[in-house]
């Protein structure tokens, strides 16, 4: 999962590191589109084949996450997304049939950072208990 302001460039790490274009069929908002927009999840998928081993990358992009003006609880959908899939993988593995389950958990996010950004606080979720 990539997740951070944009411009910060989430989608020329994921192409450079993976050696693809991932967001080729991207479309690009004008500003009217960008005040009305709100996080969405959304999943891309890519088969990489290096030396012969074949695997089904899935990146997870969080448009519009952090572009809003308030920024409060921003985050609410990214969790809630990361949520359903642990959830939807443990009843997938609790169930009879698990010959074919698809992972579909997010193993790493990456968090994009600013560095023109105007210093951050405790984190919202956690009320400033988790300091570092």
């Amino acid at each position: 999962m990539v997740a951070g302001e944009s411009g910060l460039g989430k989608s020329t790490l994921v192409n450079s590191l993976f050696l693809t274009d991932m967001y080729r069929d991207r479309k690009l908002l004008n500003a009217e589109e960008r005040i009305t927009q709100t996080v969405e999840i959304t999943k891309h998928v890519v088969d990489i084949e290096e030396k012969g081993v074949k695997l089904r990358l899935t990146i997870v992009d969080t448009p519009g996450f952090g572009d809003a003006v308030n920024n409060t609880e921003c985050w609410k959908p990214v969790a809630d997304y990361i949520d359903q899939q642990f959830e939807q993988y443990f009843r997938d593995e609790s169930g009879l049939n698990r010959k074919n389950i698809q992972d579909n958990r997010v193993h790493c996010c990456i968090y994009f950072i600013s560095p023109f950004g105007h210093g951050y606080g405790p984190c919202p979720r956690c009320q400033g208990l988790a300091r570092g």
